[in-house]
C-alpha cells in the first residue's frame, strides 16, 4: 500500500501540471492587475495591520520547490538559501520537481515587495522619445548651419525594487529564507523528501529563522520518527511553524504531516465569501486558523504571475501574520505569536473550535493590537511532550548538526520545464509528500519576446500610454467549476498491506 500510495502521489503531481499545459491555447483572457486581485489584504485586517507592522526585521524560512529570487516583486526580500534535494542550486534559488513555480508562488504572497516596473518602462519610454527629439533638433540645426542645441539632461532609470504593481505580500518587510527540496517525482539526486525535510527545518532554524512556512503535506498523518527531533529543535529554539493543512477535493479528507505534528500551526483555507474551501482545504482536529485560499495571486520563476488556489497559498498569509507580530513585539515567544493568532480569530462555522475552521478566520489586525491574555503553554499542543509520551523506548535525541548538508550539484533544468511521470523508489518512508496547492483556476500571463509580465490594470495602463512596451497576451489554462487539484484521485489509505 505505501508503495502504491508514493507513486500515485507522484503521478498526479506530475499530471496536474500536464494538464494545465495542454490546456494552455484553449482560452484567451485579459487579466486585471495583480495587486487589484489581492482581496484578502482588506478581508483579513492585513492593510490596517500594516499600520502596526509590516515583518521588518524577522527571518521567514519558506521549505518549498525553491524562490526565483530574480523575480521583480522579490528584489531584496530574499536574504538567504540552501537546497536540500542535492539537485538545485546551493541557495536554494533554482525551483525544483515536479511544480518548480511553487515556491515562488508561496513566496510573493509572504513577503512580496511589489515592483515598480511600470515607472521604470514609464522613464525609459520618456528618455527614448527625448532622445529622439534631440536627434531631429541637431539635425534641424545641421541643415540650418546653426548652432546644435545643448544635450539635455539625462532621465534617470529607475533601479527594480519595490513599487506600486505586481504582488503585495502579507509582511513586505520580512527577510526569506529559500529551502529547496525536490517534491512529486523522484528525486534525481536519490535523496528521498523524509530526508530532506528535517533537514530543512533545522537548517531554517540555524539560520535564524523565527518563522518557518511548510506549504506541503502528505496523505498521511503520521510522519517518520525522523522528523521529531527537527521539530523538537524548532520548538527548542522558540520557532513558529506554519503548515497548510491540504486540499480536500477528490476524497482528500484528513489532514496530513507535517501539518498533523503537535506544535504546528496548521491552517485551513476559506474561499472569497469567507466560508471553508470545497475544493481547496481538508478538515482535521489540527487545523488551528483558517485564511483565504482562494481565489489567489502570486508569482511565477521568470517575472509572471498566476491565479491560483489552495491552502498552500493560505498558509503564508498566516505566516506573515506570525511574522508581523514576531516584529511587533521581539521578546514574544512563539507560544504567545500562535495563541495571539488563534485568540483573535473571528469565529466561523459550529460555535468555538472545529474540523474546518479551527478557531475561526484569520485577523491579522486584531492579532497585532488586541488585548489577549498569556498562555501557560502553545495551543497547538507540544512536540515535546508527544515525543515523551509516544517515543519512550527511543534514544533521546542529541543536538542537531548545525551543517546538516550541503549540495553543491548545479541543476540544468528549466525553472518551468515539469519532468516526465516518474514512479518514486520505495525506500521504506512513509508516503511521499505533495504539494498543497491547487491549479483549478490557473493563470499564466506572457509578454512578446519571451519575457513574462502581468497584463496591465487600467489603472496602470493610462500611466504609460505613451511607452513602447510589447503587447501582452494572457492564457487561461483552467476555468471550469470543482476544477480538480493536485490532490485529486489520491486514494485514501485503508490502512497497512
Amino acid at each position: 500500500m505505501r508503495e502504491r500510495l508514493r507513486r500515485g502521489g507522484a503521478l498526479i503531481l506530475s499530471l496536474g501540471f500536464c494538464a494545465a499545459i495542454a490546456l494552455a491555447g484553449a482560452t484567451n483572457a485579459v487579466a486585471d492587475g495583480a495587486r487589484d486581485s489581492e482581496w484578502w489584504l482588506e478581508s483579513s485586517g492585513i492593510t490596517k495591520a500594516w499600520e502596526v507592522s509590516k515583518g521588518a526585521g524577522v527571518k521567514v524560512a519558506v521549505i518549498d520547490t525553491g524562490i526565483d529570487t530574480s523575480h521583480p516583486d522579490l528584489v531584496g526580500a530574499v536574504v538567504g538559501g540552501k537546497d536540500l534535494s542535492g539537485a538545485g542550486a546551493a541557495n536554494g534559488s533554482k525551483p525544483l520537481g515536479s511544480l518548480p513555480e511553487h515556491g515562488t508562488l508561496v513566496a510573493t504572497l509572504l513577503a512580496g515587495r511589489g515592483n515598480n516596473s511600470m515607472k521604470i518602462a514609464e522613464a525609459r519610454a520618456e528618455a527614448e522619445t527625448q532622445a529622439n527629439a534631440y536627434a531631429v533638433a541637431v539635425k534641424n540645426a545641421e541643415e540650418a548651419k546653426e548652432t546644435p542645441p545643448p544635450a539635455p539632461e539625462p532621465i534617470e532609470i529607475p533601479a527594480p525594487g519595490p513599487g506600486p504593481d505586481g504582488v503585495l505580500g502579507v509582511a513586505p518587510e520580512a527577510e526569506l529564507l529559500s529551502v529547496s527540496l525536490w517534491m512529486g517525482t523522484e528525486n534525481p539526486a536519490g535523496i528521498s523528501v523524509e530526508n530532506q525535510v528535517p533537514k530543512a527545518v533545522i537548517w531554517a532554524v540555524d539560520q535564524g529563522a523565527k518563522v518557518i512556512n511548510m506549504s506541503l503535506g502528505s496523505t498521511r498523518p503520521e510522519w517518520p520518527v525522523s522528523w521529531d527531533r527537527a521539530f523538537k529543535y524548532a520548538e527548542d529554539k522558540d520557532v513558529v511553524v506554519v503548515a497548510a493543512a491540504g486540499n480536500r477535493a477528490g476524497g482528500m479528507n484528513q489532514v496530513g504531516a507535517p501539518a498533523t505534528i503537535p506544535g504546528v500551526l496548521t491552517v485551513a483555507g476559506i474561499d472569497r465569501n469567507g466560508k471553508a474551501s470545497v475544493d481547496s482545504s481538508t478538515e482535521g482536529i489540527s487545523i488551528g486558523v483558517a485564511a483565504p485560499a482562494e481565489p489567489l495571486v502570486g508569482g511565477l520563476p521568470g517575472g509572471g504571475y498566476a491565479d491560483w488556489s489552495g491552502t498552500s497559498g493560505a498558509a503564508p498569509l498566516v505566516s506573515g501574520v506570525a511574522a508581523m507580530i514576531r516584529s511587533k513585539y521581539p521578546e514574544m515567544k512563539a507560544p504567545q505569536v500562535i495563541n495571539r493568532i488563534l485568540a483573535t480569530a473571528r469565529d466561523a462555522g459550529k460555535p468555538g473550535v472545529d474540523n474546518l475552521y479551527g478557531h475561526g478566520i484569520l485577523d491579522a489586525h486584531a492579532a497585532l493590537t488586541a488585548e489577549v491574555p498569556q498562555v501557560k503553554g502553545n495551543p497547538m499542543n507540544t512536540i515535546t511532550e508527544w515525543i515523551r509520551v509516544h517515543r519512550r523506548s527511543e534514544t533521546p535525541y542529541a543536538e542537531p548538526s548545525t551543517d546538516p548538508g550541503i549540495s553543491t550539484e548545479v541543476s540544468n533544468i528549466a525553472p518551468i520545464a515539469a519532468p516526465k511521470p516518474t514512479a518514486a523508489v520505495n525506500d521504506g518512508g512513509v508516503l511521499q509528500p505533495v504539494l498543497v496547492v491547487g491549479f483549478g483556476t490557473l493563470l499564466l500571463f506572457t509578454i512578446a519576446g519571451g519575457s513574462v509580465h502581468l497584463a496591465r490594470s487600467s489603472r496602470a495602463k493610462r500611466r504609460v500610454d505613451a511607452a513602447t512596451v510589447g503587447s501582452v497576451a494572457s492564457l487561461k489554462l483552467q476555468d471550469q467549476a470543482g476544477a480538480r487539484d493536485i490532490f485529486d484521485d489520491l486514494p485514501e489509505p485503508a490502512g497497512k498491506d
